[in-house]
């Protein structure tokens, strides 16, 4: 299967995943306080496994933070 090319966290990632859900495990991103949002729009967490990737799609991965 060829890769594509997204834009990850405003950085080119290439990626074999074909989903949200798929790509958040191929970056290693766990558990269920991530925020996404695919191309400006929110991608709510029960939606993410279904939720199909394109060519070029810009993709950000929101976690929170420790601290003030």
């Amino acid at each position: 299967m060829a890769e594509l090319t997204l834009v990850v966290n405003g950085r080119r990632a290439a990626v074999s995943s074909r989903s949200l859900g798929a790509l958040l495990s191929e970056l290693s991103y766990e558990g269920e306080w991530l925020a996404t949002a695919v191309n400006g729009v929110v991608v709510h967490r029960d939606d993410r496994a279904t939720h199909v990737l394109c060519e070029g799609d810009r993709i950000e991965i929101l976690s929170p933070m420790q601290g003030g």
